[in-house]
């Protein structure tokens, strides 16, 4: 991504919200309280990656199942709940499932994975009724606003009968199994496992589970979450994510801003001018600051003006330093206190510290840095890759080779999860970076392609080499062709005569 472009159009609508349904399965065993999670296969979507529990929105069907307990959108939601939790893991939880014989349920299984019997044929023919009691309600989340696929989710606190087997099934999910909960937010802990904030809950409250009332009640006491949105976002512990609207390159709507820390704080990347976009970034700090946290510094990835537009307003505001590289301090109007150096590391203490190792990137922008943290290797990588939409390389600030040659390199540390500027975490660091170099290698590809013995001027060359690109991305495209074409010129691939381009 980069800052919006004139003529581009007017960013996305904010998204419609879709009903969904989470169903949380547990059983209590000698040794504790299991929930049953499962990790989304990475290309999806839909929080590709992460750790969840099962769930998905609602079916048109699903209001035709009746619910012994229940009616209108409660029944629906929890026929939803069911279906998708005997779908994902096999937990047929219904009156009369215990006369269901374990090939009976993987059959039934199938026909419905298969989509051969719809959800309400399957429970008739083997007599089940769902009752609304199974299914109790565990609280409501709904998608932030920067997302471009939302949901207003209901979420079930699910105990499996005692007869059932949880099964995974590879498909949509890479993994899935029983995890006593302090076992699996010490995997967030470590980074190895990315939550989104209603899993994290669901987590933390499973952690202390005595009885089934309370851990009902604590579920639907969301903290930081005006009307169900989730205000404190952190996929990975000590890696908050705040996006914050900006004037940006569509599809996105948000850059992101980064809280770095589990005591000593930074902030990274404060990009909104908008007065309420800072006012919501500072209340979260604040909120912060009063749980024991203490702001260090500002950090800039880069100057372009959706990661800077909120500088000097925070930075009064919290009396606190910025920090950047040299060719962002002489890009942007806010005295810098330190200038960052590749290799350099900035470190943070808490509990636990943090180490975040400073890698001097440009090719995006001149000044762009990276930060990587030393002990998980997730990396905030600002405008290297993005979670939604592209990366524009716009000479002569940007560098075609240079980038590519920095995307090698963060993918050869190896760094783990991704935290961009735009959208949201990457879980598969290395396979995302190699996904950008294989797809700019295609890309020049077809630009030398594009350019025949006689030779090409630059409109050509768009014309031809990005004939699958929608027209008013044209000015976007044109400056990464015409990155493409300076790096052939420099690796002496190609020359330029008066504005045509010619093979050499």
């Amino acid at each position: 991504m980069s800052e919006a472009f004139p003529g581009m159009p007017p960013p996305p609508p904010v998204a419609q919200t879709r009903p969904a349904s989470v169903a949380v399965p547990y059983r209590r065993t000698p040794e504790g309280v299991e929930v049953f999670w499962v990790k989304r296969e990475k290309a999806l979507a839909f929080a590709g990656g992460f750790y969840a529990f099962p769930g998905g929105k609602v079916d048109k069907t699903d209001a035709l199942v009746p619910v012994r307990g229940a009616s209108g959108q409660e029944a629906a939601l929890r026929v939803a709940a069911a279906r998708e939790l005997f779908e994902e893991t096999g937990l047929l939880v219904a009156e009369g499932a215990v006369r269901v014989s374990a090939d009976e349920m993987r059959e039934m299984r199938r026909a419905l994975l298969e989509k051969r019997s719809s959800w309400s044929e399957l429970l008739q023919r083997y007599g089940l009724m769902l009752r609304a009691e199974d299914f109790p309600d565990a609280g409501r989340w709904v998608t932030p606003e920067f997302a471009p696929v939302r949901f207003d989710t209901f979420f079930y606190l699910v105990e499996a009968p005692a007869h059932a087997q949880a099964e995974w099934w590879p498909g949509e999910l890479s993994e899935a199994a029983w995890v006593k909960p302090a076992e699996a937010l010490a995997r967030w802990e470590q980074g190895t496992a990315l939550l989104h904030p209603p899993a994290l809950h669901v987590l933390r409250v499973m952690a202390s589970f005595d009885t089934p009332a309370r851990a009902l009640a604590s579920l639907r006491e969301q903290p930081h979450c005006p009307d169900f949105i989730a205000q404190r976002i952190e996929f990975q512990q000590g890696v908050r994510v705040f996006p914050l609207r900006t004037a940006t390159l569509p599809p996105a709507t948000h850059t992101n801003a980064y809280v770095l820390g589990n005591g000593e704080l930074l902030i990274v990347d404060p990009g909104a001018d908008d007065e309420a976009e800072v006012a919501r970034l500072l209340s979260l700090v604040e909120g912060l600051v009063e749980d024991g946290g203490r702001v260090k510094a500002l950090v800039l990835t880069h100057h372009h003006g959706d990661h800077v537009g909120g500088v000097r307003a925070v930075k009064e505001r919290l009396m606190v330093p910025l920090w950047c590289h040299a060719r962002t301090a002489d890009r942007v109007d806010v005295p810098t206190d330190r200038l960052l150096q590749d290799g350099e590391v900035l470190e943070l203490a808490g509990t636990p510290p943090q180490r975040w190792r400073v890698l001097y990137t440009p090719g995006h922008a001149r000044g762009h840095v990276c930060l990587v943290d030393e002990r998980t290797r997730a990396a905030v990588v600002g405008d290297m890759v993005a979670g939604v939409g592209t990366i524009v390389i716009d000479p002569p600030e940007g560098d075609m080779g240079e980038y590519l040659r920095q995307l090698a390199r963060l993918r050869d540390l190896p760094v783990t999860t991704l935290h961009p500027a735009h959208g949201t975490a990457i879980p598969d660091g290395p396979g995302k970076l190699q996904e950008y170099l294989a797809h700019r290698a295609a890309r020049e590809a077809r630009i030398v392609a594009a350019v025949p013995p006689e030779g090409a001027t630059l409109p050509e060359v768009l014309e031809r080499a990005y004939a699958d690109t929608p027209p008013f991305l044209f000015p976007v495209a044109e400056r990464s062709a015409l990155a493409v074409l300076l790096k052939l010129v420099e690796e002496g691939r190609m020359r330029e005569d008066s504005g045509r381009y010619l093979p050499t």
